[in-house]
């Protein structure tokens, strides 16, 4: 059983001691530290706080414990609702409230839960105000109201229709275009919110549809992450030759794959190039990814004659980077699409409605789409290390070695060769070194992380 906490949030799996899982106690503590950090903020001037849930088993338990809480320290709270990751991050912003807690386990198994923190702007805390809040619930540093100044309890089920609407009002998202494309799509929603929203969105886009485990009942029908590995259902019924397009998300509608027209996987690090690629046709700029993203963007990016950054691992830290850039899009490899001109923070309702847009534009099959895009095959590997084992100098020999390369080291180290890369990173919970190769073929990734790996472990003989 496990219970992390992050600059990001508290995630864990359910039941068990207090302080080894997610349970009532720490929810409460820590949602407690959270709502002291608004208030001493100085930014809390509307006394209310945004909650969203995904449709996890455990999300009905963990909303009524995060709600009593948040009123007990004299918040109000507006319950949205089961609702995706980015409808709560609209929502803070729609209703003006001081900050929002999604919960959600995003791609982790049914038996977790976890809770993300958002600031006023309906983006996720930085890592300064996020060692605040841990630094407050370590020390219990707090208080709650007195009867006469408790939260009351809003309950808004508009926010889905607003996040639907906003997305349809994007300059980009051609809706007319996308209707009279008569698309037919297969949609998996894994038994959470996408079964609720992506219905909306599609009939508003005049888009027919099948949607498969459509039911929010938070019991999963396959592993959550969208992988290749784990969509065997979705990649089957393709094949049937009845749909233009598959669409897969996450639990908490964060996460974008999709499938081609014949059942093969378009790719996930290639859903932020596609419709990096459109935005970019239309209005020129720059682009952001993090470091263990595909090339295929930054060669897009030139493409169209932008500059392509590089940022560290982690939302924050890719949303921060664009704003110091400039960027007219950016997210991550694993399906994330930020778009600023909506707002800063990974969205696949507005990746979806990108999509389509350029597929009714360019009046191609999916296949045909991905074919334009250079070839590029990430392998994933890991090197297991002793508790004791200094991982930052294992960086930085590392980096030494490879001197005379293109080196990024904002994030453990990465080191770019003309036609390949490596990124090693080490874990923040284990003793490992996450190691990301990328190259013209799936043989060629693996082969570079492999030299890599031998490298350090050479350096602990």
């Amino acid at each position: 059983m496990t219970l992390i906490k992050s600059i990001s949030g508290i995630r864990g799996t359910i039941g068990g001691h207090t302080g080894d899982t997610l349970n009532p106690l720490d929810i409460v503590k820590f949602v407690t530290a959270y709502a002291t950090y608004i208030r001493r903020s100085g930014k809390s001037s509307s006394g209310k706080i945004v909650v969203g849930r995904d449709a996890r088993i455990s999300g009905e338990m963990v909303r009524s414990v995060v709600c009593g809480t948040l009123m007990g320290v004299g918040y109000d709270v507006i319950d949205i609702g089961l609702a995706t990751t980015p409808t709560t991050e609209l929502a803070v912003r729609m209703s003006g409230a001081d900050g929002g807690i999604i919960i959600t386990a995003s791609h982790n198994p049914r038996q977790w839960n976890a809770l993300k923190l958002l600031n006023c702007e309906g983006e996720f805390l930085d890592k300064a105000a996020g060692n605040e809040v841990l630094d407050i619930a370590e020390k219990e540093d707090f208080e709650y109201a007195d009867v006469d100044s408790l939260g009351h309890y809003i309950k808004d089920d508009s926010f889905n229709r607003r996040h639907i609407d906003s997305v349809l009002a994007l300059s980009l998202v051609d809706v007319e275009a996308v209707k009279k494309a008569h698309f037919r799509v297969c949609v998996d929603a894994i038994n959470s919110v996408g079964g609720i929203i992506l219905p909306e969105l599609l009939e508003a886009l005049g888009v027919d549809y099948e949607i498969l485990n459509g039911e929010p009942t938070g019991d999963f029908a396959h592993n959550p992450e969208p992988l290749e590995k784990n969509l065997g259902g979705i990649m089957e019924r393709m094949r049937s030759g009845e749909f233009s397009l598959g669409i897969v998300v996450d639990p908490d509608v964060d996460r974008l794959a999709f499938i081609c027209e014949d059942g093969r996987m378009f790719g996930e690090e290639y859903t932020l190039v596609s419709v990096a690629d459109y935005v970019l046709s239309h209005t020129p700029g720059n682009t952001v990814s993090n470091l263990s993203s595909t090339r295929a963007l930054r060669d897009v990016t030139e493409k169209h004659g932008g500059c392509y950054t590089a940022s560290a691992v982690g939302e924050v830290n890719v949303t921060t980077k664009m704003k110091e850039v400039g960027a007219v899009i950016g997210g991550e490899g694993n399906g994330g699409v930020i778009y600023p001109e909506s707002h800063y923070g990974r969205d696949a309702i507005v990746g979806i409605a990108l999509f389509l847009s350029s597929l009714a534009h360019k009046g191609c099959k999916v296949s045909e789409l991905r074919a334009t895009f250079p070839d590029y095959y990430i392998a994933k590997n890991r090197i297991d290390l002793t508790p004791s084992t200094d991982v930052d100098a294992i960086l930085e020999k590392v980096k030494q070695m490879y001197s005379n390369e293109q080196v990024n080291d904002v994030d453990g180290v990465k080191i770019d060769f003309p036609d390949k890369w490596v990124h090693l990173r080490k874990s923040n919970t284990e003793p490992i070194i996450r190691v990301y190769s990328e190259a013209s073929s799936m043989e060629g990734a693996d082969a570079l992380g492999k030299k890599i790996m031998q490298v350090v472990y050479d350096m602990q003989k």
